[in-house]
């Protein structure tokens, strides 16, 4: 049997975990304040009079307000000189206020009124030198519509020509938080490893999982979690009947939670029982090409070329070619930060060069349709002299989480 699979009931696994969250430091208002000023210097560098941030993690990047995106338009309005604003209905001014870190004046609308023809005239207040308005680049078409037209003879652009260069580098502070999250989850893999049996079902995994998560402070538990035995596990998103674990499965679960906003994201892929020499093979494939990822993850390398040494490794191996299956149908990886996929991607065609800050997943998964598939996904970040991992890759096939010795 494979070491750390299977053996404890779901409340012996619970009791083996704790609080991970001692000592967490949120984001200081300090940073909330040079990240505005970053943007204000990267929006005059392009002539962009003012940038909108909608309800969500751009919101919440620039301000420290946390709000969630609605019918209803709720947000900040960054002018490339002077103080940030908000814009808000009337009746969540006083909430709004409540959850503010930055402050600055709330613009409001009452609910039979345009929020957009409100939105038109504090930017015209703030002056427009350039006649270029940015706006989130997540926010709903119905918003980014409604301020193009309340806007006339101004130009309205993506701002993630702003946001993107700002969310993609992280601090120090965030860096931290990332860590201690994927911490937390591989904590929780180990733990959910632990309760695996004949005859268990991937919802009753997934549940633990979930109060695995806020065992060790998660509040709210899995931000998402995937579970597939067999050969479910070749399809990388799952199938609509997910079948019930047996002997010999192989055992693909990816789960992660949000601590601070920020996320972990890790899958592991490991057999319950004895691994077949076919299980053996393509595992340590998969691992090899994330190995290749990794080594080719250096500062100023283009991050189409991560993607590249990955699909190199399975291409040499007999899959594929590019992105047919057998072989590896999606990207290597993503950013990640505030959002589970976020900018820049280890993928072909994006040709950003890394650069110190920067945080990946690394995933480059084995998909076999009919036998079964692998993924190993661990996340780095890019240091001053090159990639660091968050999470160390699984140990082996036999030992996925290093307990032999333990």
């Amino acid at each position: 049997m494979t070491i750390g699979v299977g053996g404890k009931t779901p409340e012996q696994a619970l009791a083996t975990l704790e609080n991970m969250t001692q000592g967490v430091e949120p984001i200081a208002l300090s940073e909330f304040k040079a990240r505005i000023a970053k943007a204000q210097q990267l929006m005059a560098e392009q002539n962009i009079d003012a940038m909108y941030l909608n309800a969500g993690t751009n919101l919440y990047y620039f301000t420290g307000l946390r709000w969630y995106p609605s019918e209803r338009m709720v947000g900040a309005i960054l002018p490339a000189n002077g103080e940030l604003e908000f814009i808000a209905p009337a009746f969540e001014l006083d909430t709004l206020k409540g959850f503010m870190q930055i402050t600055g004046e709330v613009n409001t609308w009452q609910e039979d009124e345009s929020p957009y023809a409100l939105f038109a005239t504090v930017v015209k207040r703030m002056g427009l030198n350039y006649n270029r308005v940015a706006v989130d680049e997540a926010a709903a078409f119905f918003i980014a519509n409604g301020i193009d037209k309340a806007l006339t003879n101004v130009e309205v652009i993506n701002a993630s020509c702003v946001s993107a260069k700002c969310r993609q580098i992280k601090s120090a502070a965030e860096l931290a938080l990332l860590q201690r999250a994927k911490d937390m989850t591989l904590a929780v893999h180990i733990a959910a490893a632990s309760i695996l049996r004949e005859g268990i079902t991937t919802q009753k995994v997934e549940a633990f999982i979930h109060q695995a998560h806020i065992k060790v402070g998660a509040p709210k538990g899995s931000y998402f979690c995937i579970v597939l035995f067999g050969e479910d596990s070749a399809y990388p998103h799952g199938v609509m009947s997910p079948k019930a674990l047996e002997l010999n499965d192989t055992v693909l679960i990816d789960t992660g939670c949000q601590l601070e906003g920020y996320n972990s994201d890790i899958t592991r892929t490991y057999v319950y029982g004895e691994p077949s020499e076919r299980q053996r093979e393509l595992w340590q494939y998969e691992q090899d090409a994330q190995l290749a990822a990794f080594a080719a993850a250096q500062i100023g390398t283009p991050c189409s070329e991560v993607d590249r040494a990955a699909r190199t490794v399975l291409e040499q191996a007999g899959f594929g070619p590019g992105y047919d299956v057998p072989g590896l149908p999606h990207r290597t990886g993503h950013g990640v930060g505030l959002d589970i996929h976020e900018w820049p991607y280890l993928v072909l065609n994006d040709h950003t060069p890394l650069a110190a800050g920067m945080c990946f997943s690394n995933e480059p998964m084995l998909c076999v349709p009919g036998e079964f598939g692998v993924r190993h996904e661990d996340h780095f970040y890019m240091a001053a002299d090159g990639p660091k991992w968050f999470t160390k890759p699984a140990k082996s096939i036999d030992d996925p989480f290093d307990l032999a010795d333990n």
